[in-house]
């Protein structure tokens, strides 16, 4: 096999590409690394607009993408669609790779703009000589849809941070257990679920504290203070809003179980944190979150809408600091066994330089 030795590559993404969420910090951990790898990663990115108006701009990043001479354009699924009428009209003249965190269509989309942009994505997946995926539950999902081309699984690292800052006070603040839930104020995410079925724990079974941006979605933000300035849930939720990866990794250390029922995580990366940093996992038994743990083993995973149920769990784990730990010390275990950012990022590059040889 030819080997590249410095590997450059053109990330094509979509907006600030210093965004603190899901594949944006995939590609950030990657950057970073890039370096030890013999690599370097040259973020292109379509403006942020109304879909499908981003699109226009394809020209524009192709162009800008030639001049950073890469050995390889990566496609960010975030931004496969609005490529794809350009890879159709004109060739990159390097390899195209397409790096999914996300189903074709996207999430957190309406019906329409979702099949649109499933076409739009398809159309870009099929130019790219290899798909990387972030986790095995989306790899399933493109083998269903008929792709036929190599797909590398290259699951995000399990470690949230190099270092971790301080927590200034105990998590629990009085009661018996602290609840971590990591996740921007999004639909998907079941935040108003959690908030109701952390609103029917009796006094004094926890503190819940949630970690998120809040402006992503500011109508269901809005519905999610509301749920927050009811009186059955005073002194029972404090909200961080967004933090550095320190200080998600401070949390981590301090918590006692981590919950989110998100009914559509293509990966989760904070599950997979959680697990390592030896949190329960409580969630949908949706997504990845099946992928990544097993009821009753490392975690308790409710049946997608069942509020009570997961009321029940989070009682369950505030009452019962045994099954927390023995819960704890089995996501540890399991967690070992998925890669950390240095093994992603090797997994990653050594992916690229081995479709470039194809």
């Amino acid at each position: 096999m030819c080997v590249t030795r410095m590997l450059a590559i053109s990330l094509v993404t979509l907006g600030d590409p210093s965004t603190l969420t899901g594949g944006y910090l995939y590609h950030q951990r990657l950057a970073e690394l890039a370096p030890a790898h013999d690599a370097r990663i040259d973020f292109i990115s379509f403006l942020e607009r109304p879909f499908p108006l981003p699109a226009l701009g394809g020209a524009a990043v192709l162009e800008r993408s030639a001049r950073a001479a890469p050995n390889a354009l990566v496609i960010d699924s975030i931004a496969a669609g609005y490529l794809a009428p350009w890879l159709l009209s004109r060739t990159p003249g390097v390899p195209v790779i397409a790096m999914l965190h996300q189903p074709t269509g996207g999430i957190d989309h309406g019906p329409l703009r979702t099949r649109l942009q499933a076409a739009l994505d398809r159309a870009a997946y099929n130019q790219a000589r290899c798909l990387l995926v972030a986790s095995d539950s989306l790899a399933a999902g493109m083998r269903r849809e008929g792709f036929e081309g190599p797909i590398v699984v290259v699951p995000p690292g399990r470690d949230p941070a190099a270092t971790t800052g301080a927590v200034p006070y105990d998590l629990r603040r009085g009661t018996r257990a602290a609840f971590l839930s990591i996740g921007n104020w999004v639909e998907r995410k079941g935040l108003l679920e959690l908030l109701d079925a952390f609103a029917h724990l009796p006094p004094g079974a926890g503190c819940l504290h949630l970690v998120g941006d809040r402006a992503v979605q500011p109508r269901y933000a809005a519905r999610v203070a509301a749920r927050l300035a009811r009186p059955d849930l005073a002194g029972k939720v404090i909200v961080h809003g967004r933090v550095s990866r320190q200080s998600v990794a401070a949390l981590y250390s301090a918590a006692d179980v981590f919950v989110l029922p998100s009914l559509r995580e293509p990966y989760g990366t904070v599950y997979g944190e959680a697990m390592a940093g030896g949190l329960p996992v409580v969630g949908w038994r949706a997504g990845n979150l099946p992928y990544l743990a097993t009821h009753e083993r490392e975690g308790l995973l409710v049946p997608p809408g069942d509020v009570k149920g997961l009321s029940a769990a989070l009682e369950r784990l505030s009452r019962d600091e045994a099954l927390r730990l023995r819960l704890g010390e089995a996501a540890r275990r399991r967690a070992s066994s998925l890669p950390t950012w240095e093994q992603t990022a090797e997994a990653f590059f050594g992916a690229v330089r081995e479709a470039i040889a194809r």
